[in-house]
């Protein structure tokens, strides 16, 4: 985007949305869980379905190029930034709301806050989210789990746009679950609101369970380091952290970016990590892994820019 098409982008978009929802030359460091990335251009904070619909269809329209984040923990951005718009939807789009045994949240909601709204009217079956950052609109596209428990387990209904801005409905079935994908994934979908069914339960063991499972991240996870958390995808029948460990990775370091000691699935940024770094590291693990034992890994961690 050059400065002519920013500021026609400006100024229709403030047809849709107020001024303070509109950001401009955004350092992407500020929005990713890494701490690494140069600035996008635009960044966009929109508060409702219509303001999104409407955002979207505009960029569409103008062939202005667009990517939607929630909380940016699974995004690493190129220290070149981002030529487009972002739209950020875990500020002003994240209400939910409890009925009986059903969940609704917007995209936006944390999961770790979701998961505490259950445990709070004594809701099971969304404790292993407990401790997993990022938003429920990122946790659904990608099947997000742990300790046993995943999305798919709880998901009811999710409200999505479609590439061309139409709402479009789905049940679970429809979802096409699967290992850290879904169909929101692959035809790119834009999640907007997310039912869930959970059971009940007994609120003291909900919340004993959720303090267990939040104690072993803190044992196994690099929690004081800004991360990704798992840069890579579990290949079938591996763990990719022990395959890294294997290659004699553990502790390795480029630049800034550092293979966790405590966990290696992990890249931490030691303080002073670029995107080129980490990305760098990424791609010599990848190099080095399959040397060692002919397993190619896919990472899970998305890359923009560059």
């Amino acid at each position: 985007m050059d400065s002519e098409m920013v500021m026609n982008a400006m100024n229709e978009i403030r047809k849709i949305l107020k001024d303070e929802q509109i950001l401009l030359d955004v350092p992407m460091k500020e929005h990713t869980s890494m701490r690494v990335g140069g600035k996008a251009k635009m960044m966009l904070l929109p508060s409702g379905v219509e303001e999104i619909r409407d955002v979207i269809k505009y960029l569409n329209e103008n062939n202005v190029p667009y990517y939607v984040i929630g909380n940016g923990t699974n995004l690493i951005v190129h220290d070149t930034g981002y030529d487009g718009v972002i739209i950020k939807l875990s500020d002003n789009f994240s209400s939910t709301s409890v009925e009986e045994d059903i969940i609704t949240a917007k995209s936006g909601a944390p999961l770790v806050l979701v998961s505490n709204l259950a445990c709070d009217h004594s809701l099971s079956g969304l404790e292993f989210a407990a401790g997993i950052p990022g938003t429920v609109g990122g946790a659904v596209t990608m099947n997000a789990g742990a300790y046993d428990g995943e999305m798919k387990d709880v998901v009811l209904e999710v409200t999505c746009l479609d590439k061309d801005a139409n709402l479009v409905h789905l049940c679970a079935e429809e979802l096409q679950f699967g290992y850290r994908t879904s169909r929101i994934q692959t035809e790119s979908l834009i999640v907007l609101e997310v039912k869930m069914r959970l059971s009940g339960g007994n609120r003291d063991e909900i919340r004993d369970k959720m303090r267990e499972l939040n104690r072993r991240r803190r044992e196994k996870q690099p929690l004081n380091f800004p991360s990704a958390g798992s840069i890579f995808k579990r290949p079938e029948g591996y763990y990719a952290g022990k395959l890294i460990e294997e290659a004699g990775l553990r502790g390795f370091q480029i630049g800034g970016a550092r293979v966790s000691d405590k966990h290696c699935g992990f890249i931490i940024n030691t303080g002073t990590a670029t995107a080129a770094d980490v990305i760098e590291l990424i791609e010599f693990i990848k190099k080095r892994v399959f040397e060692t034992s002919g397993v190619m890994l896919q990472q899970e961690v998305k890359i923009l820019g560059g």
